[in-house]
């Protein structure tokens, strides 16, 4: 529920409304009051080229957000809402009912006329609407409903905090092939030549002297080495797999809640009538 001192607020810093959607739809023009209740009930809106045309748009339905009136409307339906002459300050009964048939809201609850935009000027020609609590059928003055009795019931938003759960990102298992170098120290050997003497002796007589007694002779040995041979061979060492884990945190959530409030308004008779009661 708006209140009078918001909308104080919001006309002396020029707030704006926007739509269900967070859309702006213009600048606030004037706030109109309920004639009965003194409740903001109807703001104007400029939507024309340079702010020049004004709509009625309805406050049942609206909060305040900061230096903003947020409507479930869009731009569209408020821009082709009906004109409706407020040369006076004031909306009758018809002019009302019209609004709120276009807006698909019952009129039937509401059925006092609606003027003087808050912080504007004086009204001229107001209708009045006849005191009916002597009515059949009818009780009291709460504007909550044309037949409540003699009490009002006081509601308040309550927060209900709950989680969902949301896609928040995805992680994916690459594999790719990247080329290093792997040094091993291999031991390798190889044959070398060297020469080996040993005397004549009764044992080896005969070989070495099977041959003519001086001549020139070659002889050749092979020699052998060994070298490094790699050979590469692919095995598996680990498998790699992704899982997931549920880590919970505390989160802060920070909303505004509305509640309605209930205060008395005593007249001046009343108020005398209770003084005299006293003594």
């Amino acid at each position: 529920m708006i209140t009078t001192e918001q909308i104080q607020d919001l006309l002396g810093s020029g707030g704006t409304v926007v739509g269900g959607e967070g859309d702006k739809i213009g600048k606030i023009g004037q706030v109109y009051m309920d004639d009965e209740t003194g409740k903001p009930e109807w703001v104007t809106v400029k939507t024309g080229m340079f702010g020049g045309a004004e709509t009625f748009v309805p406050l049942a339905e609206g909060t305040v957000e900061g230096d903003t009136i947020r409507v479930p409307y869009d731009k569209d339906k408020v821009k082709n809402a009906p004109r409706m002459d407020d040369s006076e300050g004031h909306l009758s009964k018809d002019q009302e009912a019209d609004l709120y048939e276009y807006y698909g809201l019952a009129y039937s609850e509401r059925t006092s006329d609606s003027g003087l935009p808050a912080g504007g000027a004086p009204q001229h020609g107001k209708e009045k609407r006849p005191d009916r609590a002597g009515e059949s059928g009818v009780q009291g003055r709460d504007t909550s409903g044309p037949t409540t009795d003699d009490s009002m019931t006081r509601s308040e938003e309550e927060l209900r905090v709950g989680t969902e759960k949301v896609e928040s990102g995805k992680a994916r298992l690459r594999k790719y092939v990247v080329t290093e170098n792997v040094s091993k120290t291999v031991p390798v050997s190889h044959e070398e030549v060297h020469v080996e003497r040993e005397p004549i002796t009764d044992a080896n007589r005969g070989a070495a002297t099977s041959g003519p007694d001086i001549s020139e002779e070659e002889h050749e040995v092979t020699l052998h080495a060994e070298r490094p041979v790699v050979e590469k061979e692919t095995v598996p060492v680990e498998r790699v797999r992704l899982g997931t884990e549920t880590v919970t945190e505390n989160q802060e959530v920070n909303e505004e809640v509305r509640k309605e409030q209930i205060d008395t308004d005593a007249g001046t008779d009343t108020a005398r009538g209770e003084e005299g009661r006293k003594h």
